[in-house]
């Protein structure tokens, strides 16, 4: 099944969470946070002003976000979880 997100929306896939703390303690799943990073799967056209043009969005497919802990929400698309967001709540791009 494809999807594409309307208007100013992206869909985006976390990624794998860390397992080990920096001083090299393995974290059991309970203990774990969601990751706030992700990969962007697809976006929407963009946003319409007031005078009805579309401005495109400034994430991409292929780009690697950083999000709030409680944005978006999630949804399963072909057995995997993503979450479908706005692309305001993206709080920046990693290089």
């Amino acid at each position: 099944m494809s999807f594409r997100p309307l208007y100013d929306r992206i869909l985006v896939k976390r990624l794998e969470a860390d397992t080990k703390t920096a001083g090299g303690i393995i974290l059991p799943e309970s203990a774990q946070e969601k990751p706030t990073k992700a990969k962007v799967v697809a976006v929407g056209k963009g946003s319409v002003n007031d005078q009805g043009n579309i401005r495109p969005l400034e994430v991409k497919v292929g780009d690697v976000v950083m999000f709030a802990s409680y944005s978006g929400t999630e949804v399963t698309i072909d057995g995997e979880e993503h979450l479908v967001m706005k692309e305001s709540e993206v709080v920046g791009i990693f290089n």
